[in-house]
């Protein structure tokens, strides 16, 4: 018999103990995907994705948002698979069977191992879902921009980090209620925004980092470390598990030089994608807020110029079928006047600001945003008419005389359910009394009289005669002193059934 054995050689009994890790590791990946949280927690990442699109405004992302938008989804599968791996890699504990399994051919190491490995395939499947997401985003027709293959792994990678992270605690703290009670912590740190204290960028240490702004931003303007980030939490991952192993007895040098290149790798990431916004972004970003003339593409559409960032020049055709609906029902020179819609943003405060954008000031000048689809349709139809009417967007703002009545009605008369818009574009939600109207720069505002001419006129069914009224009485109805009452006369609906508190 020792001859026998003698005649093995040793790489053979290597490649039979390799065999065996990943038979145990298949075996164990299989449980873990059908483990009830997992599959519950991939059940409820497919449900929150349907829905959120379903109850999107606009169908028309920026793919440098949708690749940042595949990330909360899996921290959910990612807790899941914490505590289902944690709870395998207890088993033998669970059961009382480690001595039996100690006299096995694989040592613990080597099944600690095999439970690491088992994390793989879940996170493989996170990646598909991901891709799925990000790819049905970027089918739409009105996708703009450019996704990122660094931000588009961040979820499968934080599904192999907290996986290794659960079997790594079960040879460090073999106690059941070591990994609920790790899963309720690090959503207090992550949620809580603890690690966004300080001065440096230190929320990039952990595994999602959520920035949204109201509009979004070109892909060069993000200033987002996230090849840094995501080195950081492949090294992470594989830091952990390679402890895993060293805690469960592995003390070969493959092992120890695991974790130490992985140490570094995480490391490296975790210094790198901390660091302040380097000063040529800044730079970028205070040219695309003040000088956006400077960085932008143009393109003509009938007889209007649209200038947008290059990423956004698609999206000219949209913008246009709606200069050109409103400016048809303008009378007077305004009819064939032609039109700036230049795309403004503000990057100066990087990727969370709500700062206003001032209107623009030069005449025949339309701004808007990145932004479109929803609300954003008539925010900038409403934009386009107070430049048609007041002559500039600046003057547009100021409206508070019987103008607005002709804005608005521009604005809104052509839209499919023109009174639903007239009261998802008013910040109260409501189509009576005053209101701050909506815009992508300073809001307009409509008085409780001017409300009601509005929506009687929106009521008409004979949208046409109105039209034709507009049309007859543009030098009258966009007259500085028009009032709310003569509006309505000329268009020939009642006045304002109260004192008009603005015109006062």
């Amino acid at each position: 018999m020792s001859a026998v054995l003698q005649a093995v050689p040793e790489t053979d009994g290597q490649r039979s103990g390799a065999r065996a890790v990943v038979a145990l590791a298949r075996f164990e990946s299989r449980r873990l995907l059908r483990n009830v949280l997992v599959v519950g927690a991939f059940l409820a990442y497919a449900g929150w994705v349907v829905w959120r699109d379903r109850g999107a405004w606009d169908g028309y992302p920026a793919l440098q948002d949708a690749d940042r938008a595949t990330q909360a989804g899996p921290m959910l599968v990612a807790l899941a698979v914490l505590l289902a791996a944690n709870h395998a890699a207890l088993r033998p504990r669970r059961h009382g069977t480690e001595a039996q399994l100690s006299v096995l051919v694989l040592p613990a190491a080597s099944r600690t191992a095999a439970h690491v490995l088992s994390v793989v395939p879940v996170a493989l499947l996170t990646a598909v879902c991901v891709t799925g997401q990000f790819a049905w985003a970027a089918l739409r027709p009105g996708a703009v921009g450019h996704g990122s293959p660094a931000e588009l792994a961040v979820g499968p990678l934080t599904v192999l980090l907290l996986g290794a992270v659960g079997v790594l605690l079960a040879r460090v703290v073999p106690a059941p209620l070591a990994a609920p009670l790790l899963a309720v912590g690090l959503l207090f740190v992550f949620g809580s925004g603890v690690l966004s204290i300080g001065g440096a960028r230190t929320e990039w240490l952990a595994p999602v980092v959520s920035e949204w702004g109201v509009q979004p931003l070109p892909s060069e303007l993000l200033g987002r470390p996230a090849g840094w980030h995501a080195l950081y939490l492949a090294g992470v991952a594989l830091c952990a598990g390679f402890l895993a192993v060293l805690a469960a007895g592995g003390r070969g040098p493959a092992v120890r030089a695991g974790v130490a290149v992985t140490l570094v790798m995480g490391l490296v990431g975790a210094v790198a994608q901390t660091v302040a916004v380097p000063s040529g972004l800044a730079a970028a970003r205070e040219r695309a807020s003040a000088a956006p003339e400077e960085v932008q593409e143009c393109v003509e559409r009938g007889r209007h110029t649209y200038c947008a960032f290059p990423e956004w020049v698609p999206r000219a055709g949209a913008w246009a079928e709606v200069a050109d609906r409103v400016q048809s029902l303008a009378g007077g020179s305004a009819h064939e006047r032609p039109l700036l819609v230049r795309q403004r943003i503000e990057a100066r405060y990087g990727l969370e600001t709500d700062s206003a954008i001032a209107p623009a000031a030069r005449p025949g000048e339309v701004s808007v945003g990145t932004a479109w689809g929803g609300n954003r349709v008539p925010e900038f139809s409403t934009a386009v008419a107070a430049t048609l009417v007041a002559g500039s967007e600046e003057a547009g703002g100021e409206l508070c005389d019987g103008r607005m009545v002709t804005v608005m009605w521009l604005s809104l008369s052509w839209q499919d359910d023109p009174l639903d818009v007239l009261r998802r574009v008013r910040l109260d939600d409501s189509v009576t009394g005053s209101a701050i109207v909506l815009s992508h720069t300073e809001p307009l505002r409509m008085t409780e009289g001017q409300t009601d001419v509005v929506r009687r006129l929106l009521e008409r069914p004979d949208g046409g005669q109105v039209a034709a009224q507009v049309r007859r009485h543009w030098g009258e109805l966009t007259s500085p002193t028009v009032t709310t009452a003569r509006a309505a006369e000329l268009l020939g609906v009642p006045g304002p059934g109260s004192a008009d508190s603005c015109e006062e």
